[in-house]
């Protein structure tokens, strides 16, 4: 017999059900069909005794279907919230849960809700239940009837332990800040956040350069803090929280680029990289290469010269007739790595690039044969074309973002990513008809598709490490860069 809760009201699953070891909690709603498009998740954190997750494995969403422990998993991500029952469900296995795990908290969050300007009062009929995995039949179930007019992110209930017990809560609390509320609250602190011991100077230096720059870019750049802010649960999500890089910028200057360039699209594109480039290195600044019939080095792009930078930029470089990736392929290798012979080459940090272009190139054999050496490297290609290709990007989800168009502007490119004969795959591509087309946090996700695999990658084949004892080469050690 189904018990029917109230916010608040518990439900001692041990007791009612003491034999019962593998359950699903499912998760509904509807969309009001007078609103506009809503695309909602379920997301699992699965809590230690402190109130966070001990991994990021441990936090279950529509990118990471199952938990590090094997105990549970998610149905994935239903966008449309259509048809009857459950919308999205997990299933639970409580014999196998991590007996670290204290708490499995359930939240449901709107995508790109506040900048979309959606919130919950546009959802109705939202319910979570708990019932038996193999007999489907229900044990509780909490209809949330409370009305939501400002959050983004509601927590509709939780499995918890007492007294080695496990018990569930219908809990209805709403949050206005989106799945970064949960991030907040949710998420581990690193080992060294938590660390006692007396760091390095150099360390120490690092904690207040991260501190100072927070500090200077809600001062100075409000816009690239939000930007970044949503780079970070990007990083998050694909385990680089930690993690350090050089960002570059490669622009295709070529005259087909000229409306782009005009309305603005490449200057706020610009920014979301530079947002990039603030959260992967301290330095708060990215390189910017350009290419058409030449290559040129163009400099810096820091939060102190951002807001003009691409139109001032044009006036010194001004766009011109030619595609030649291979010569800002070739300009930037040699920048990084001045002596550029096959080899494993090391750098404290990798090096991800941001290349843009429109175009077809000139130079395919060159391009090729530049990325096959790059490929030793630590340097990842990231391609972006802005045109159609079988690689276009139609919706939101790293595991169904990539849809396959009849023709291709881009075939190079294609084959490019697929090409064999490489030390490490050191390159990703994806096609968008326009920059601006899908929301910021898509395409943070986006960017960081293929990256993480590399980076493994690139550690597992010492492409890059860094020294940690700078005296006699005797007596250095060396660490993997994060």
């Amino acid at each position: 017999m189904e018990i029917e809760l109230t916010k608040g009201g518990r439900f001692n699953l041990s007791k009612e059900a003491p034999n019962l070891k593998k359950v699903a909690i499912g998760l509904g709603w509807q969309i009001n069909k007078a609103g506009q498009s809503y695309d909602i998740d379920a997301s699992v954190f699965m809590l230690g005794a402190d109130g966070r997750i001990p991994n990021d494995k441990y936090f279950v969403f529509y990118n990471n279907l199952q938990s590090l422990d094997g105990s549970l998993r998610h149905s994935g991500d239903n966008r449309t919230g259509e048809g009857n029952g459950d919308d999205e469900t997990i299933y639970v296995d409580l014999a196998k849960v991590n007996p670290d795990i204290q708490e499995i908290v359930f939240v449901v969050t709107i995508h790109e809700g506040q900048e979309k300007n959606q919130n919950f009062s546009q959802i109705k009929n939202a319910f979570i239940k708990i019932y038996n995995h193999e007999s489907k039949n229900s044990l509780a179930r909490y209809n949330l009837r409370e009305v939501f007019s400002q959050e983004t992110a509601l927590e509709f209930g939780r499995l918890y332990k007492k007294e080695n017990e496990w018990r569930f809560q219908a809990v209805g609390e709403g949050y206005s800040s989106g799945l970064q509320s949960f991030v907040d609250k949710y998420i581990a602190k690193t080992k060294q956040e938590e660390s006692t011991k007396v760091e390095s100077v150099q360390e120490n230096c690092t904690a207040k350069l991260n501190i100072s720059l927070e500090k200077k870019l809600e001062r100075e750049a409000p816009h690239i803090f939000n930007l970044v802010k949503k780079a970070d649960i990007s990083l998050q999500k694909a385990n680089l929280t930690n993690h350090k890089a050089k960002v570059v910028l490669c622009l295709d200057i070529s005259g087909s680029m000229s409306a782009l360039y005009t309305l603005g699209k490449i200057q706020r594109f610009a920014e979301k990289i530079l947002a990039l480039g603030c959260r992967f290195d301290d330095n708060a600044s990215i390189d910017i290469f350009l290419f058409g019939a030449k290559a040129y080095n163009a400099g810096e792009m820091t939060i102190e010269n951002f807001k003009t930078f691409i139109p001032n930029l044009l006036k010194e470089y001004p766009l011109e007739g030619g595609t030649y990736y291979g010569k800002a392929i070739d300009m930037i290798r040699k920048f990084y790595f001045p002596i550029s012979k096959k080899g494993n080459h090391k750098s404290f940090n990798p090096v991800y690039i941001m290349f843009v272009t429109d175009g077809a190139t000139s130079d395919e054999s060159q391009t090729e044969q530049y990325l096959k050496e790059s490929s030793y490297e630590p340097i990842f290609w990231q391609f972006m074309a802005i045109g159609k290709s079988r690689k276009d990007v139609k919706g939101k989800g790293i595991l169904g973002w990539l849809a396959k168009a009849k023709t291709s502007d881009f075939t190079f490119l294609e084959r490019l990513d697929e090409m064999s004969d490489r030390y490490l795959d050191n390159s990703d591509f994806f096609s968008l008809e326009d920059p601006e087309s899908i929301p910021d946090q898509e395409l943070y996700d986006l960017l960081m598709t293929e990256y993480p695999n590399w980076v493994k990658l690139a550690k597992t084949k010492n492409l890059c490490i860094r020294s940690i004892n700078r005296g006699s080469r005797k007596n250095n050690k060396v660490e993997r860069c994060t």
